[in-house]
């Protein structure tokens, strides 16, 4: 979910004053039970995304830990163990496969597997084979994510995606990954919302960096004698956005050369812009996108759908909730019908098909969880009976996990997870969800 990531994540942007407060206006929904949905379409594929990061633990060589253990800090508290999902990725999969799921998008860390520039790790590339295999025994078709806002230290200290020769860095390791996992995978995705920097400037108006963030991202240079530490939602998005752009296209062309019959996709932020003015809604769908739509229409298999809520805009820029407005525990107003909005204009701006790879909530009442699930694969459905090629519905997250800036007081999970012993229990959404996808039903 995650969905400024890793420092303010994407779920983190919005509302700062609603950040770890209560979900408002609560309000039980009945649950949309299999008998009263629609089949799905053959192979579509139910299941949860998750990243390495968020929920592995102790990714010491990831530039978000180091920033995570200075001061000042963007970060409420530390990942630290995370979810041990690093040890413990096969209980994961036992309850994703119990449920009746038959999918899992899961990343792969860049920093384990490259700790230091040009030495890959082929104990860390066999650790993630055997997790691709354990997914694929128990039936999970995997979805991996290269890169989920987390780059390796060494890579952020040279200038991150600023630097001149990141995109041909990038498609190495990507390459690497292809050669070595590639024929575990279902599919694979190169960046998770590739246009994190444009929606940090389309939620804040400004494509300034707040003085903190400076500040943290400075004793991060400090502290490693870089001269250009960068970190990727706060860099100049001039700059970064043609690098990641041509990184992205070099990754699929290396992806290819080695895996020429795997789906290779790309998956940006999504949310549902709105505005009395069809004109202005269109230009803020420009400031979010930028360039990144000729790219997934050239470069992509298939498009990835990443929708949270709808953003209402104005003259004055970015409009606030209406009032009373239900708000998420991110801050996000409760709107779970914009997911078939954000459907609909990828099918008809990039014309690839289209896969929902995160849709989720962060609450601590799991019956709006529930309420919100049925509400978006309600638009699912409604795109399917469309004509759109919807191929998934994917769940952000699997796991309550580190929910970058915020810790672990935002609870998108479908499973909680104790922080001191690392028990997973179920939530109702959990086997609510599962019995949608064990019945194929939608």
């Amino acid at each position: 979910m995650s969905r400024q990531p890793p420092a303010i994540g994407r779920r983190q942007l919005l509302a700062a004053a609603a950040l770890g407060t209560a979900l408002t206006g609560a309000r039980p929904a009945p649950a949309a039970t299999p008998a009263r949905r629609k089949p799905a379409p053959k192979g579509f594929l139910w299941g949860v995304a998750i990243s390495a990061y968020q929920s592995e633990g102790n990714n010491t060589n990831a530039d978000a830990w180091l920033m995570e253990n200075l001061k000042p800090s963007m970060f409420k508290e530390r990942s630290g163990d995370a979810c041990d999902s690093y040890h413990r990725y096969a209980e994961d999969f036992d309850i994703a496969a119990s449920l009746g799921l038959n999918a899992y998008r899961l990343g792969v860390e860049w920093a384990r597997i490259e700790p230091s520039e040009g030495a890959f790790s082929n104990a860390e590339l066999d650790h993630y084979a055997r997790m691709l295999e354990a997914c694929r025994a128990r039936g999970l078709a995997p979805i991996v994510t290269l890169n989920h806002f987390t780059t390796p230290l060494w890579f952020a200290m040279r200038g991150g995606f600023e630097a001149p020769d990141a995109p041909a860095l990038f498609a190495r390791y990507c390459k690497k990954v292809a050669e070595r996992l590639g024929g575990l995978m279902h599919s694979c995705t190169t960046f998770n919302e590739a246009n994190i920097r444009l929606l940090v400037e389309v939620m804040s108006g400004s494509s300034a960096v707040p003085p903190a963030i400076q500040a943290a991202i400075a004793a991060a240079a400090k502290a490693t004698n870089a001269p250009r530490f960068s970190r990727l939602a706060f860099a100049d998005s001039q700059v970064t956005g043609p690098l990641m752009q041509a990184a992205h296209r070099q990754a699929y062309d290396a992806i290819k050369a080695v895996r020429p019959t795997l789906p290779v996709g790309i998956t940006l932020t999504t949310q549902d812009i709105q505005s009395p003015d069809p004109a202005l809604a269109a230009r803020y769908r420009d400031r979010l996108y930028g360039d990144w739509v000729q790219v997934a229409r050239t470069h992509a298999d298939f498009f990835g759908v990443q929708t949270y809520t709808r953003f209402i805009v104005g003259e004055g820029g970015l409009q606030p909730p209406p009032p009373g407005a239900e708000l998420t525990m991110s801050g996000y107003e409760y709107y779970p019908q914009a997911l078939a909005n954000t459907i609909r204009w990828a099918h008809a701006a990039i014309g690839k098909p289209v896969y929902v790879t995160e849709s989720g909530i962060a609450t601590r009442d799991d019956a709006r969880r529930v309420a919100f699930i049925d509400a978006a694969l309600d638009g699912v459905r409604a795109c399917l009976d469309e004509g759109i090629p919807v191929h998934s519905y994917l769940y952000w997250s699997l796991l309550d996990n580190f929910e970058w800036t915020s810790g672990y007081g935002v609870p998108f999970g479908l499973v909680a997870v104790d922080r001191e012993t690392f028990k997973r229990t179920l939530k109702p959404s959990a086997r609510h969800l599962g019995a949608l996808a064990r019945a194929n039903r939608i």
